[in-house]
């Protein structure tokens, strides 16, 4: 099996991004985003998808996160679209339940080309940390669309914000290692269209 990593560098008027994943690797991370509350959910990701994960942004934090939220995820979901390669022998589909405390979450999805988000995560503060809670939605819209994958994330219950990303993200990062595993039995790319 070939190597699946790929490092996708991005540079715009807003920002400068350099995201590396390694989808065989052991759940280390070396996150730099400038955002503290994303770095912590980037290196959850990693670790509990047993990922690889290095990224470093510089962006325009001076006006508002948004800019480096969004590029870092087109970055990622760049990254994981060219890290799939040809899609032999994958798993393709996938789902996840995380627990956090109170929270439960539920994240499904299909590695399919057809990129779609379902988001269904209300959160009651504007805020977690130093980052617009409805900024997440944009980091996952951008990785749906550049990674071309189908991805539901569904809050099932569950109070407190912060365990309420932290949920999403472990979920998706689980769910994301179990899809994107190969299976010897499966013969060429798993569709019966013969490709993705």
């Amino acid at each position: 099996m070939s190597e699946r990593k790929t490092t996708i560098n991005r540079k715009t008027s807003e920002t400068d991004v350099s995201v590396t994943l390694n989808l065989d690797g052991t759940g280390r991370g070396s996150i730099q985003t400038g955002v503290q509350f994303l770095d912590h959910m980037l290196m959850l990701f990693a670790k509990h998808g047993v990922f690889d994960l290095d990224i470093a942004c510089r962006g325009d934090l001076g006006v508002d996160a948004h800019h480096s939220v969004e590029d870092i995820g087109i970055c990622l979901g760049s990254a994981l679209d060219k890290s799939l390669g040809d899609k032999s022998g994958l798993i393709r589909f996938a789902h996840a339940y995380f627990p956090m405390d109170e929270t439960l979450v539920r994240v499904a999805m299909d590695l399919s080309g057809r990129p779609y988000l379902v988001y269904n995560v209300k959160v009651d503060r504007e805020r977690v940390g130093e980052l617009d809670a409805d900024l997440i939605e944009e980091f996952w819209k951008a990785v749906v669309t550049h990674a071309r994958v189908n991805i539901h994330i569904e809050l099932l219950y569950g109070r407190n914000t912060h365990h309420i990303f932290e949920a999403v993200f472990k979920a998706a990062a689980r769910a994301l290692s179990l899809a994107t595993r190969i299976d010897a039995r499966i013969k060429g790319v798993p569709s019966t269209k013969g490709v993705l």
